[in-house]
Parts: C-alpha cells; structure tokens; sequence
C-alpha cells in the first residue's frame, strides 16, 4: 500500500479516536499487561510499517506500549502519518488492548540566554546532542529536547532553564488546576489555550502546552 505525505493540520490529526497530537506528533499508549503481549503487538505494527514504508516509534515497557506517529523528513503531521495510527488501532482492537492517549505527554527545556549562539555549542556538547532546525535533540531521540531561547534586553527573566509540558489539549486546563492546588501560581494566559505559564512555589517557571501552541512555536525558531 502506497502511502502519501500531503500535510494534514493539527486540528484534524487530533480528531483521530484513541490518538492526541503533541507537538507534531500523534501519541498513544496501550495498556498491554505484560512484555509478551507487547512484543506480539510490536511485531504486528512493524509488518505494518514494513508495508507501508513509513515507520512509528515504539517504547515497549512491562506493562505497556507507548506509540508515536509523525512524518520525520517533513517535520511535521502528513496523511501517511494518519494511515499508520489508524492501523495501530485496529491492531490494538484484534487483540483487545485498548489505547489510552490522555495520559501521553513530552517535556522540553528550555534555556534563557542573551546570545544563543554563543551557549548552544556547549549545551550541544555537553548532551552530546545534534542541532536540529534551531532544536537540540537526543540522537537516538530518548531524551528531552533543548530549546535556547533569545531573551531582549527588556523581556523578564523566568529563569535560566525552565520546562515545557506538552500534554493532549483536552487534559490541559485539569494538569494546571492540579498544578495550582499543589502550591503553584499561574503567572500569564495570555497564549491559551495553547499555553498556561505557571510557577512552582520559588517561582521556577513550567509551561503546559498543547498543540494549539501555534504561537510560541514560532517565537522559539
């Protein structure tokens, strides 16, 4: 089966049942039980992925598999991407494990820096990280990725490093009512629904994210 890699938006990607954009990628996770029975199901979606050419992340675990979809070369959500997960669920479907994609989530850091070109080769280095399109990333794509962020002269300073929490919109506003009654203050909303700035109680700063975070992605590139 030929796949093709036209672009699909954000909003429809995260209308696919059992899946949740983050970032631009679709996330899922199966709650297999055990390690056998995530393995038969690996297997199945590797064939998958074979035939089609177009190939998903897997992060097998005891109890579950995680799963995440998105187009590499293209860096972004395609229709392929959105084939390949609609037959991970009918895959999870054959063997009865349902897929729970609220619970997904991804973490960036980020550094404040008045010069990020100066800083970036010694993070790049000390990670041992690649420079990818103005990101830092893990090469073998485990570990958080590193954004460093250009600060004016006038702009308040969160921080030297602080966390962006991407988790699936419909879960958002409950992780920062959580977060709030766990001593945490919410210091701006301005870019909501796509992003709620909080702080703990020492005024370290986190974001929580969606996929509507449109635009701090592009302040950030």
């Amino acid at each position: 089966m030929k796949v093709t890699y036209d672009a699909v938006t954000a909003e429809e990607a995260s209308a696919l049942t059992g899946w949740r954009v983050l970032r631009h990628h679709l996330h899922t996770t199966l709650r297999t039980g055990g390690m056998s029975l995530g393995a038969a199901i690996v297997d199945r979606i590797v064939a998958v992925a074979e035939e089609l050419d177009h190939h998903p992340d897997l992060d097998l675990r005891y109890a579950s598999l995680h799963v995440s979809v998105t187009t590499h070369v293209r860096g972004t959500l395609t229709r392929a991407d959105l084939v390949l997960a609609e037959r991970v669920s009918r895959i999870a479907e054959e063997f009865g494990v349902p897929l729970e994609p609220t619970g997904t989530s991804d973490v960036e850091v980020c550094v404040a820096a008045a010069d990020p070109e100066l800083v970036r080769p010694f993070w790049r280095a000390v990670l041992g990280y690649k420079d990818d399109d103005g990101e830092l990333s893990d090469p073998h794509a485990r570990l958080p990725h590193l954004w460093i962020l250009r600060l004016a002269d006038d702009a308040p300073r969160p921080g030297p490093i602080h966390l962006d929490v991407h988790v699936p919109h419909d879960v958002a506003e409950s992780r920062v009512e959580a977060a709030i009654a766990a001593g945490g203050r919410l210091v701006s909303t301005e870019h909501t629904p796509g992003r709620w700035v909080l702080a703990d109680p020492e005024g370290t700063e986190v974001c929580v994210c969606t996929w509507q975070d449109h635009v701090w992605a592009q302040d950030r590139r």
